[in-house]
């Protein structure tokens, strides 16, 4: 069937138009107000870990597990449904047979911006305004988008369970607003946490680092990685030598999405009217066409 220009025009048109429409209004539809990407609600407290202060005690690990109610066999090596905070040990000696071990602390990292929240389908995990992400474990569905979506590799699954679900350090002494100190905080020996407003604990981090130019890298890891963290981190050896990433970028993962993200309601809109153009064009009906009589030859 021969495509007329009039028609070729008409669908292109229609195509054009709805596109422009949906290019306007249709990412708007998922905005609220003129905010345009989901931001944290603002910074509030955090906590400063000094690694070059940290012992290696495990004091912190034991007082997350007593303040969660959650059981321990002594042996835990690493974070999980029932391990929310660990001390991780790392051989920083470039020599084998010279081993230099170096203790830190790692938890949920309590993004000021965090991707967990922002895949979360039923709202599981909330940014406060304390600075604390939280979790409610009754509306988590086990769906597991916040472990592919977190770069720290915080949120553990907990496949013990009959009704398995995910699990990670919720700081709820952090959460509402309130003022207690996190139980990890309360139970190291040395001070080598230190918890806070996290504008307070920056300055601190800054003021320790520019007194001790030697001791400390000129680095506070959690400052600026992916937008922000509220866990704080010094350091007395280069921070991927403790195994933390390095290669984060400063700015929030959940904004990085959504710029492809909002494009899609344009091009969804784009696709379905090329499609409805070719299923309109394939489904009409030809115009009637007059047929001419047959023309009697006389015969002699």
């Amino acid at each position: 069937m021969n495509l007329s220009r009039r028609d070729f025009l008409k669908i292109c048109g229609a195509g054009a138009v709805t596109l422009g429409v949906g290019a306007k209004f249709a990412p708007d539809a998922l905005t609220t107000g003129s905010r345009k990407v989901p931001v944290a609600p603002f910074r509030g407290n955090g906590v400063l870990i000094d690694a070059s202060a940290c012992v290696g005690c495990k004091s912190c690990q034991r007082a997350c597990k007593i303040a969660n109610n959650l059981p321990s066999d002594g042996r835990e090596t690493s974070l999980s449904a029932t391990t929310l905070t660990i001390v991780d040990f790392k051989n920083i000696s470039p020599k084998i047979d010279q081993p230099e071990i170096k203790p830190v602390k790692k938890q949920c990292m309590h993004c000021d911006n965090p991707a967990c929240v922002s895949v979360c389908p039923v709202g599981a995990l909330v940014k406060t305004e304390s600075g604390a992400v939280t979790y409610d474990a009754d509306k988590c569905m086990g769906c597991r988008y916040c472990m592919m979506a977190c770069p720290f590799g915080v949120p553990k699954y907990d496949w013990n369970s009959p009704n398995p679900k995910i699990n990670k350090c919720a700081q709820s002494c952090m959460a509402n607003g309130k003022s207690a100190t996190p139980a990890c905080v309360q139970a190291c020996p040395v001070k080598a946490l230190a918890y806070g407003s996290r504008e307070e604990l920056l300055a601190t981090a800054h003021a320790r680092i520019a007194q001790n130019p030697t001791k400390y890298v000129n680095h506070v890891y959690g400052e600026h990685e992916i937008g922000g963290t509220s866990m704080l981190y010094l350091s007395s050896v280069p921070f991927e030598q403790l195994g933390f990433r390095t290669d984060l970028p400063s700015e929030p993962l959940p904004n990085l999405t959504w710029a492809a993200q909002e494009k899609i309601p344009a091009v969804l809109v784009a696709v379905a009217s090329l499609l409805s153009g070719i299923a309109w064009w394939t489904h009409r009906k030809p115009a009637n066409k007059l047929v001419e009589a047959p023309v009697e030859v006389p015969t002699e």
